[in-house]
């Protein structure tokens, strides 16, 4: 009979302190355009992340984002070098497949306690992610 090892799970506050080390390694972030034939690639310049106080497997994250290159055919023809543009997500632990126990990025718009909606834009304008 196989006995039951416990997994190690990464805490929120451990995952927070692993990705802002991630994130500061300033790599360009490559992004599709919606017709699929052009990419436009970011610059991570600020980051926010804030766990849900009502969930502990699930953290918050708002990007600034400065775009720094477009390449190939692109649908947004008013994007131009140097704009800055704002990414809301969250990361959350996964539940079945590869992600299972695993922090994973959000494949779908965040959905936030309205108690923690303010709270992080306040964070991010403390922490200057927010240019506003």
């Amino acid at each position: 009979m196989q006995k039951f090892q416990p997994i190690h799970m990464e805490t929120n506050e451990d995952f927070i302190k692993r990705k802002n080390v991630d994130f500061s390694r300033k790599e360009l972030i490559p992004l599709k355009d919606v017709g699929r034939k052009g990419k436009y690639y970011f610059e991570r310049e600020k980051w926010t992340f804030m766990p849900q106080h009502n969930l502990s497997n699930k953290v918050f994250c708002i990007e600034r984002l400065k775009l720094v290159e477009i390449e190939g055919e692109t649908t947004h023809t008013k994007l131009k070098i140097g704009d800055i543009e704002y990414r809301f997500g969250y990361y959350i632990v996964g539940k079945i497949g590869r992600a299972k126990d695993k922090w994973w990025w959000g494949q779908s718009c965040p959905i936030i306690p309205a108690k923690d909606f303010k709270k992080l834009i306040q964070q991010a304008e403390d922490e200057n992610t927010l240019l506003i």
